[in-house]
């Protein structure tokens, strides 16, 4: 075969790739003898030392063999790849990853999507304060314990305390990449092929994936004003929930519903996952108490995200479980990603400690609530929506007698069947502004 060198760079790499590639391909055949590094070096105009080099990194990796005497050959044992043999053909994923496609997010003008907050209120410069403080080279150097940064665990027990009546310690907290990594970990721990989940009808859609995934018969549970219907609920391990902001209908479970899960719960040794995405936004009253402070007898792992309360990029979350289970998450956490990343979890605790959550949250609080209360009162002019009674969050579901499309392709609003609901719409109003709202649901649902 012939080299050819382009231009004066690296000449080693050239040569070296050139042949590597010849003998994965099968234009260089096991046995074959190769030029002589002087008659090479001569015929590309290059020293003979590079072609050297070449050869000697290529034989070090055992493509090539030298032969006293004899001269350099292709190695008769490497590894290698018919050019005709189709691309992964012995490559299969399992069945249940088959289906499955990554969601692209249309383009679009006015994007009432769901589970976006308004990054624009996110107090970037103290943000940015913060981290720089944490990239020190002692911290830099390290890798953190798998159950997070002790100042974090710390700081994330009392502001669930304070803000959602939480009753947890630091040990009970275990520090996560988002939510979504707080459910594989407990997925992990508890599911075993075959093994029943139930989730909530209409209900969070990649929580239903990520149970399948593993294996699990995942079963849909109805959902009516008070919260998941427990009469209905199978014989499950586990039992996944948002019963502080039902997704995504929005209503809170109530509290006799909440006793009588808990109740279920202890009879059939299953656990309860208490998803407490963004029920920190509320507009009106103070909300009821969470499953989690309720249990007493160790039941419900709590999970809670910083996506929806600052912003999804950070892909912070955490989950506080009851003791029974805290090792064996641990492990799970390590055996994943070992930790979430140091420096964003320093930051991120200095960012509680200084006061500057609270301060957001109460910030965002009352951007979000006008645009909540524009959002209600638009769809309230429209008579074939019934809007769904909701208090908290970043968005509102009404509910139709037939699909409802937006008029505007350019204005996008989620059908509520995405999430297993049947007819109607959910209005996602975290990244809208409000001088936009009327806009968007007057192009979407015409005049209102």
């Amino acid at each position: 075969m012939e080299l050819m060198l382009a231009g004066s760079g690296d000449l080693v790499t050239q040569i070296y790739r050139q042949l590597h590639d010849a003998m994965l391909d099968g234009r260089l055949r096991p046995g074959e003898r190769l030029p002589p590094t002087r008659e090479l070096a001569r015929s590309l105009q290059v020293s003979r030392n590079t072609v050297a080099t070449a050869y000697e990194r290529l034989t070090a990796e055992g493509f090539l063999v030298g032969r006293v005497g004899a001269g350099t050959f292709v190695s008769t044992v490497r590894p290698g790849r018919a050019r005709s043999a189709p691309r992964g053909a012995d490559l299969r994923p399992r069945e249940v990853w088959r289906d499955l496609r990554s969601e692209s997010r249309p383009a679009a003008e006015i994007d009432f999507s769901v589970g976006f907050p308004d990054a624009r209120l996110f107090p970037l410069q103290t943000w940015r304060r913060l981290v720089t403080q944490s990239l020190t080279g002692r911290i830099l150097g390290q890798y953190a314990p798998p159950e997070g940064h002790d100042a974090l665990r710390e700081a994330i027990a009392r502001h669930i305390g304070i803000a959602r009546s939480v009753r947890a310690s630091a040990d009970d907290v275990l520090v996560t990449n988002g939510a979504q990594q707080a459910l594989d970990l407990i997925g992990r721990v508890l599911v075993a092929p075959g093994t029943t989940v139930a989730v909530e009808e209409p209900g969070y859609p990649p929580a239903r994936l990520l149970f399948e995934t593993l294996g699990a018969r995942v079963v849909g549970v109805p959902v009516d004003r008070e919260g998941i219907v427990v009469d209905a609920l199978p014989k499950a391990r586990l039992v996944y929930v948002t019963p502080s902001h039902q997704f995504p209908l929005g209503t809170p479970m109530s509290l006799a519903r909440r006793t009588a899960l808990l109740d279920w719960a202890q009879r059939h040794d299953a656990v309860v996952v208490e998803d407490d995405y963004d029920s920190e936004f509320r507009f009106s009253d103070r909300p009821l108490e969470p499953l989690q402070s309720l249990d007493r007898t160790g039941r419900v792992v709590y999970v809670g995200s910083f996506s929806k309360t600052l912003v999804p990029a950070l892909r912070l979350g955490f989950l506080v479980a009851p003791a029974s289970l805290r090792e064996a998450l641990r492990q799970a956490k390590k055996v994943s990603d070992w930790h979430t990343g140091l420096p964003d979890q320093i930051a991120l605790a200095r960012f509680i400690d200084e006061g500057q959550l609270a301060r957001h949250v109460r910030k965002a609080t009352k951007v979000y609530a006008a645009r909540h209360e524009r959002v209600v009162a638009a769809v309230e002019r429209l008579p074939w929506l019934r809007l769904v009674p909701s208090a908290a969050g970043l968005h509102v579901c009404a509910l139709a007698d037939s699909p409802v499309v937006s008029r505007d392709p350019a204005v996008v609003v989620e059908p509520l069947s995405r999430y297993r609901g049947g007819n109607g719409v959910v209005i996602g109003f975290g990244a809208v502004g409000l001088d936009r709202i009327d806009e968007g649901l007057s192009r979407a649902f015409g005049h209102l």
